[in-house]
């Protein structure tokens, strides 16, 4: 492992956000769109509801985490289809860069725009809604960390979807957090869903830290072990996501399919 060609991959990722400003909207834009949209449901079923309950936490707090995982995947996911739209994705393999080092490097800016785009979040909702994710105390880090271990599980997957597949098969990337979103109950308790979905829920990682966090706003106390589940399978999802990526690229380039990603094969 060489950490000068993994900062090579996130300085390279950093270079094309500060010269093509563009690249930030996707980082952002949609993020703020959900925040100001749900900030103001939420507004309006307290006007309406006339209980003592407030949405704000609950609804406009779900969207705040499941945004975020979204930004993480999109953090991994939007530099890798970068080599794949500017044909640069079979120079990138025939360098002696190592696939460990390529997805660290990516990681690496996930994590920085993941960053950015929770900053931008935490500081509309609070000046806008006076929501402030703070009050979870210390439940936030555990809150955090699975769903930016599960978002990079998604993206990695994503791109070995689109390394076997082919440069358009992108479309097939964009819904997944769209799909598993009824299953983890980011706006309801799980124990609405019907058992078969429930099954479901259980292995996914984000389901806990949601569940967790309507309890917490419901007045009940922080169990770290409920959430050592979620963390470890977040971590085993990510291994795995890891060595599918792998085992893709080693498909990929035995069957000659790697060439579908230079500027010829198009």
């Amino acid at each position: 492992m060489n950490l000068k060609r993994v900062y090579g991959v996130y300085l390279r990722q950093m270079y094309v956000i500060k010269n093509i400003p563009s690249r930030v909207v996707p980082y952002m834009l949609w993020a703020v769109l959900d925040i100001v949209l749900w900030g103001f449901i939420t507004r309006y079923l307290n006007e309406v509801g006339g209980a003592s309950f407030s949405f704000v936490p609950a609804l406009l707090g779900a969207v705040l985490f499941w945004d975020f995982l979204q930004r993480v995947q999109q953090g991994l996911t939007i530099p890798f289809l970068e080599d794949v739209w500017s044909h640069n994705l079979l120079n990138i393999f025939a360098s002696p860069l190592k696939i460990g080092e390529y997805i660290l490097g990516f990681i690496a800016t996930s994590i920085v725009t993941s960053a950015f785009g929770l900053a931008v979040m935490v500081i509309l909702a609070y000046a806008l809604f006076g929501l402030s994710i703070f009050s979870l105390g210390v439940a936030l880090l555990p809150f955090i960390l699975v769903l930016f271990l599960f978002g990079l599980t998604l993206g990695i997957v994503g791109a070995a979807i689109v390394m076997r597949l082919g440069p358009y098969a992108e479309w097939f990337i964009w819904p997944i957090p769209a799909v598993l979103g009824p299953f983890v109950g980011v706006f309801y308790p799980v124990s609405i869903l019907p058992q078969w979905m429930q099954y479901v829920s259980t292995v996914l990682p984000p389901s806990g830290v949601f569940e967790a966090m309507r309890h917490i706003i419901a007045g009940g106390a922080f169990d770290a072990s409920a959430l050592s589940w979620s963390i470890a399978l977040s971590l085993v999802y990510l291994a795995l996501a890891f060595a599918l990526f792998a085992f893709t690229y080693r498909v990929v380039v035995r069957k000659g399919l790697i060439a579908r990603f230079s500027a010829e094969g198009e």
